[in-house]
């Protein structure tokens, strides 16, 4: 497939690239803590990340503490011996720029299918970033090759397996390291090419890597820290989307806005609990279906959990994705070479910042937060299509029941995604097994744990949009009784893209559609 469009599954990373109708906002890369915000924005290809005008002068100390110890012979690891298991064996001097060669091919033993091109592209950027720290004795030159690629759209093919997340992710960095010196292979130009080809298209020259530099490439964290940044900005989206399904489901069930008045929340005050609610609560504010029944106490005396208890759980997902916030705002300004060099005293110390424990934990937290807000909206959906339980909605919303199955099957869907969801779920943080001759005898797992953290972000999207598109059609039965301004927003939302059910369409394409409406912030007006 070389130099021909580019096939499956390859075809969605050529989706993020160098496009100049794009804003292009600059974010300079100086060695400084980047925020996630600024990762996201260049993984997807609304930023371009430039070389701070210091890049020289704060690199330029780790580097000479490298070359005095390659001068002078010196036992240091990384440097002048081989790596983890081998870290016993002496490199001769005059190999040390063969070794940098060797050690890229080497780890590129990543299979399976690329991870996503956004995760790629920051990829890129935190490893640009962490170089730039000055901690890692390499060369300005690499810090900027690795720029000028993202800022071609000359994207490196990255395997989706092959890290244990405890040096680092050496198998993904060294798939993505490769190109630099004109190997492995790239997106460029709407084309999957050899990377000796893209450079040469681009009129660049593949780098001879210098000591270290092959192992400075390989080294931190940066493959967990990507996944997890694009995760973060993904999972917040979510759980404000989750607030207004919840708020939607309530108006079609004929549900009760008592339980989210303030008074109550002041008395737990979780700050997502609080959030969440008050934002349920403005949602279904001036509902004349809720209004309808406000002051009826035999409609009904409680709500379920799923509707009367979503402050409490949407807002403990908020919570937790607060506290991975924090552990990933740490690492986007942190040291996770190794060895690491410290230039004020000419040490170059073998440590272990590179171990991604606190990543996978993040990652593990973050998968259950989003499973949970899939797993209490497919109970909401589930109660809207069920006769029985659904105060007087059609059997699952058909307009001829018998006839014609509704959305019933829209219900096994997202039955089906949580329950894959519970299972990806299981906690990749305790799954350590060891690596390099037991070297390396306890690792993270934390590249798998962000990776199927994806996964589950992907599913629970679709689950949110089941619910959805369920919802507004049992908001719209319950005409005349207008709802409120906000959920009446949200339908007419809905509406631009997905019609009411008839029988004469499937349902599949109007749940990815309104799936794809939620990623791309189309309900962020209401939130």
């Amino acid at each position: 497939v070389t130099g021909q469009s580019i096939p499956e599954p390859y075809r969605h990373r050529a989706e993020v690239g160098n496009d100049a109708t794009m804003p292009r906002m600059e974010v300079i890369v100086s060695g400084d803590p980047l925020s996630i915000d600024e990762v996201v924005a260049v993984a997807r290809g609304e930023a371009a990340a430039r070389p701070g005008p210091d890049l020289e002068k704060r690199m330029a100390p780790a580097r000479e503490v490298v070359e005095r110890a390659v001068g002078r012979d010196e036992v240091v690891y990384g440097i002048t011996t081989g790596f983890g298991a081998l870290a016993s064996t002496r490199i001769d001097p005059t190999e040390t720029r063969q070794l940098q060669i060797n050690l890229l091919r080497s780890h590129a033993a990543g299979v399976g299918d690329p991870v996503p091109d956004a995760v790629v592209r920051a990829m890129l950027l935190l490893r640009a970033r962490t170089l730039a720290q000055g901690h890692s004795g390499v060369r300005p030159v690499v810090v900027r090759r690795l720029l000028e690629m993202l800022d071609l759209g000359m994207v490196p093919v990255v395997p989706g397996y092959g890290s244990v997340g405890a040096s680092g992710d050496l198998a993904p960095f060294a798939h993505l390291a490769l190109p630099l010196i004109g190997e492995g292979e790239v997106t460029f130009r709407g084309e999957l090419l050899p990377a000796a080809a893209a450079l040469s298209q681009a009129g660049l020259q593949p780098l001879n890597l210098e000591a270290k530099e092959g192992l400075s490439l390989l080294n931190g964290t940066e493959g967990m820290t990507a996944m997890l940044c694009l995760g973060v900005a993904r999972t917040e989206r979510l759980a404000r989307v989750a607030d207004l399904a919840a708020a939607l489901s309530i108006e079609a069930l004929m549900g009760s806005a008592r339980p989210f008045r303030p008074e109550i929340h002041r008395l737990r005050p979780h700050p997502g609990q609080m959030e969440s609610a008050a934002r349920i609560a403005r949602l279904i504010e001036g509902s004349e279906i809720e209004a309808s029944h406000s002051e009826d106490f035999t409609h009904a005396v409680q709500d379920a959990y799923s509707l009367r208890c979503a402050p409490q759980v949407h807002g403990a997902a908020m919570d937790t994705l607060r506290h991975v916030r924090r552990v990933v705002d740490i690492e986007l300004g942190a040291v996770v070479d190794n060895p690491i060099v410290f230039p004020e005293s000419g040490d170059v110390l073998s440590a272990g910042n590179f171990h991604g424990q606190p990543l996978a934990f993040a990652a593990d937290f973050l998968t259950i937060a989003a499973t949970e807000l899939g797993s209490i909206s497919e109970r909401r959906t589930d109660r809207i299509l069920d006769p029985e339980r659904s105060s007087g909605l059609p059997p699952f919303l058909s307009v001829r029941p018998g006839l014609n199955s509704g959305y019933m099957l829209a219900q096994y869907t997202a039955a089906s995604l949580v329950a894959e969801n519970r299972v990806l779920s299981h906690p990749a943080s305790v799954e350590s097994i060891p690596t390099s001759g037991s070297q390396e005898d306890h690792v993270s797992m934390g590249w798998g744990a962000a990776r199927k953290m994806g996964e589950v972000l992907d599913n629970t999207a679709r689950v949110l949009a089941v619910e959805m598109v369920c919802a507004a059609q049992g908001v719209e039965f319950r005409a005349p009784l207008r709802p409120a301004p906000g959920t009446a927003r949200a339908v007419e939302i809905i509406r631009t893209a997905v019609p009411p059910l008839t029988g004469r369409s499937s349902v599949s394409s109007d749940i990815e559609t309104v799936a794809e409406m939620i990623e791309a912030g189309a309900f962020d007006e209401l939130l």
